[in-house]
C-alpha cells in the first residue's frame, strides 16, 4: 500500500494515500469537528466546520478537512486562530435561521450543534435578517419534522438514499432550499418505510421520532388500565448507552428494575414473542416445504421491510411469512391467553413495548393486527423515549439493582435473544427446523450468517434436503435480494431473512443517538450484536421449541401447533400500497 507522510500540527503522520485530511488527524488522535461529514455516506464538504489550515508549498490555506486529500509534504494546522474564528462564522451563520428552543429540545445535551456551540462560545449570532419559519410535518405515524431546526447538512438525505428509498431531499435553492418530499407531500403520502435512519443521524432535533410517552404516562395513571410492557430482544444491549454506559453493555436486569420503578404492572419480555415467532415460522417453513407452497419464505418480523416489499414488491407479497412479528404476537398473546388466565378482560389492558425501531409505530396501527378484537399493542416507543421516561422520573439506571421479568411471558431462550442482530432470526428458525426435521438436539452454531456483511448465505440439510438461505440487511440490500427473486431466483434460495435496518435491531432508527464522530469509528452494529450472542450462549435453552411457556401456550390454549385459533391470533396479512398519493 502506498503510503504519504505529513505533519499535522508539527506532528509526523504516515496514511495511506488517498485519505482524507479528517481520516489523518483521526490516527494521531484529533478528532476535527464535522456537521455534515458521514463516512463513506455524506463526504460532501457543505457545513464548513471541518476548515483546517493546509500547507501544500504554496503557503497556508483553509480547505475542507473530511473531503481533502492529503499530499506528500503536506503541513496541516486544525486549530489556529483563523480556523476557529471561522468555524464561529460559521456556526453563527446556521444559528442566524435556526429554531434556538433548547431548554425544551427531546436532543438539548445531545445535540452536535448544541456541543460545537458550547466549545467554541456561541450563543447568539450577529447575522440578523429574515428567518424561515416551517410548519411542523407530523403526517406520519413515526416521526416529526421540525425544518426550523434543520441546518441543510444532508446527513438525512444520505440515510435515506442508503435505504434506497430516498423519499427526502433538497427542495427549492439558496436561501429558500428546505429539506422535504418531492412536490412538498406529507411524509405520509410517500413510499416512506418508517425505518427512522434518517433520525439517527439528524445532529440536531430537526428529525425525532413521535413521542408518545404522554400516552403512557396517562395509562399508568388509570386505575382502571392493567399496564403491561414488553422489550424487544436489542433494547437489553442499548438502552445502557442513554446513561452513559459502554456500547454493547448488557442492562437487562436493570431495565427491568427500572421499567418496575416507572409503575407498570407486569414487565414482560418480548423474547417470549420471539420465540413463539420461531416456532410459527419454522413450522410455517416446513409446511411449504412439504406442500409445495410459495418459495423461498421471507421472514416478516420488520415492519420496516414488510412495508418496503408492499410499497416495492408488491407481486412478491406471497413469500413473506403470514406471521406477525414479536411485538405483535406478544400483544395477542397478552391480551388472548393472559387475559383470560388471569381474568382480566382483554380492553382494560395495555400495552406498551420498547423497540428498537421507529416502524414499530407504524406496525401497532396496521390493520388485521388486533386477535382480540383490539390492537394487539396499544403504545411503541423507541429506546430513547423508555430511557427519557427513566430520566423524567428520576430514575437512577446505573445503580439500579438487577431483577428478573415477569412470568409467564419473561421466560426466553438463546434464540430469541439473538433476534436482534441480522442473521438471528434466521439462525433461530434453523435450529428449530433442525430440530424437528433431522432430530437434533443441540442447537445449530450457524456462524455463515452472523457478522454484519450486508448480504449472507447458507446452505443447510433438512432431512436430507439441502435449503438454500439468504440473510440480507438494509433497505438497499432487500432490494438487491428481491431484484434476483423476481429474476427467478437463480441462487435457489429456500428461506430468506431481510431486515429493514442495516445490521439488524441493534442498529434500528430508534436506538440511542451516537454522535457522528462514534458512528464512523464503532461498528455499532457489530458490538451491540456481540452481547446478544454472548448472552445466547450462556443460556441452558437455546432453542425456541424448547421453552416451557411456548409448550404450556399451545397446550393450553392453541391445541397443538398449525392450529386455526394460532393462526388467528398470530398470523397476519398485506396490502399493495401505492408509492405517492394526493390529499
Amino acid at each position: 500500500m502506498e503510503m504519504v507522510n505529513l505533519k499535522i500540527n508539527g506532528i509526523a503522520v504516515s496514511v495511506p494515500k488517498g485519505s482524507s485530511i479528517l481520516d489523518a488527524a483521526r490516527q494521531t488522535g484529533i478528532e476535527i469537528p464535522t456537521l455534515c461529514y458521514m463516512k463513506e455516506k455524506n463526504e460532501i464538504g457543505a457545513c464548513r466546520i471541518c476548515v483546517v489550515e493546509a500547507n501544500e508549498g504554496r503557503g497556508f490555506r483553509l480547505v475542507t478537512a473530511c473531503v481533502y486529500p492529503v499530499s506528500e509534504g503536506m503541513e496541516v494546522l486544525t486549530n489556529s486562530e483563523k480556523i476557529q474564528k471561522s468555524r464561529k462564522t460559521t456556526l453563527e451563520l446556521i444559528l442566524s435561521t435556526h429554531d434556538k428552543s433548547c431548554l425544551s429540545c427531546v436532543r438539548s445535551t445531545n445535540c452536535e450543534l448544541q456541543k460545537l456551540c458550547n466549545e467554541y462560545g456561541v450563543d447568539q449570532t450577529s447575522f440578523e435578517g429574515t428567518k424561515p419559519h416551517y410548519e411542523k410535518d407530523l403526517s406520519a405515524a413515526h416521526l416529526v419534522r421540525d425544518n426550523n431546526k434543520c441546518i441543510l447538512c444532508r446527513r438525512c438525505v444520505a440515510a435515506c438514499a442508503e435505504q434506497y428509498v430516498s423519499v427526502i431531499g433538497p427542495n427549492q435553492r439558496g436561501f429558500d432550499t428546505a429539506i422535504g418530499q418531492a412536490f412538498d407531500l406529507p411524509l405520509n403520502n410517500t413510499p416512506c418505510i418508517s425505518c427512522g435512519q434518517c433520525t439517527a443521524v439528524c445532529p440536531t432535533g430537526a428529525l425525532t421520532e413521535k413521542d408518545d410517552t404522554d400516552k403512557v404516562w396517562e395509562a399508568l395513571a388509570d386505575p382502571e388500565k392493567f399496564v403491561v410492557v414488553q422489550t424487544a430482544p436489542s433494547i437489553r444491549a442499548t438502552i445502557g448507552e442513554c446513561f452513559g454506559m459502554p456500547i454493547g453493555t448488557n442492562v437487562e436486569g436493570k431495565m427491568v428494575a427500572g421499567l418496575r420503578r416507572l409503575g407498570f404492572d407486569k414487565v414482560f419480555d418480548t423474547n417470549f414473542g420471539a420465540d413463539l415467532t420461531i416456532v410459527e415460522e419454522a413450522n410455517e417453513l416446513v409446511e411449504r416445504i412439504k406442500n409445495g407452497g410459495t418459495l423461498p419464505m421471507i421472514t416478516s418480523c420488520s415492519p420496516g421491510w414488510v412495508k418496503f416489499c408492499e410499497f416495492y414488491y408488491p407481486d412478491l407479497l406471497p413469500h413473506l411469512s403470514t406471521c406477525k412479528s414479536p411485538q405483535q404476537m406478544s400483544g395477542a398473546v397478552i391480551k388472548t391467553y393472559y387475559a383470560d388466565k388471569m381474568g382480566i378482560a382483554c380492553d382494560s389492558i395495555f400495552v406498551v413495548s420498547i423497540m428498537p425501531c421507529t416502524a414499530k409505530k407504524f406496525e401497532i396501527g396496521r390493520e388485521d393486527q388486533s386477535a382480540a378484537g383490539v390492537p394487539d399493542v396499544d403504545v411503541a416507543l423507541t429506546t430513547r423515549e423508555a430511557a427519557r421516561m427513566f430520566s423524567r422520573l428520576g430514575v437512577k439506571f446505573e445503580s439500579l439493582p438487577d431483577e428478573e421479568f415477569d412470568n409467564p411471558l419473561g421466560d426466553d431462550t438463546g434464540a430469541a435473544v439473538i433476534f436482534g442482530a441480522t442473521g438471528g432470526v434466521m439462525e433461530a428458525a434453523v435450529r428449530t427446523a433442525n430440530a424437528w426435521l433431522n432430530g437434533a438436539t443441540e442447537p445449530v452454531e450457524l456462524e455463515a450468517v452472523r457478522g454484519t456483511d450486508a448480504i449472507k448465505e447458507a446452505t443447510v440439510d433438512l432431512a436430507g434436503t439441502p435449503l438454500k438461505i439468504c440473510v440480507a440487511s438494509g433497505a438497499a440490500n432487500a432490494k438487491i435480494v428481491m431484484d434476483k427473486l423476481k429474476a427467478g431466483n437463480p441462487d435457489g434460495w429456500g428461506f430468506i431473512e431481510i431486515m429493514c435496518c442495516p445490521g439488524g435491531c441493534v442498529n434500528g432508527g430508534g436506538q440511542p443517538i451516537q454522535p457522528q464522530y462514534i458512528r464512523d469509528t464503532v461498528d455499532l452494529k457489530a458490538v451491540r450484536a456481540k452481547a446478544l450472542y454472548d448472552q445466547d450462549k450462556g443460556m441452558e435453552l437455546r432453542m425456541s421449541h424448547e421453552s416451557p411457556v411456548i409448550k404450556t401456550l399451545y397446550e393450553e390454549w392453541y391445541d397443538g401447533f398449525g392450529g386455526h385459533k394460532a393462526h388467528h391470533d398470530l398470523h397476519t396479512s398485506y396490502v399493495k400500497r401505492e408509492k405517492f398519493t394526493a390529499e
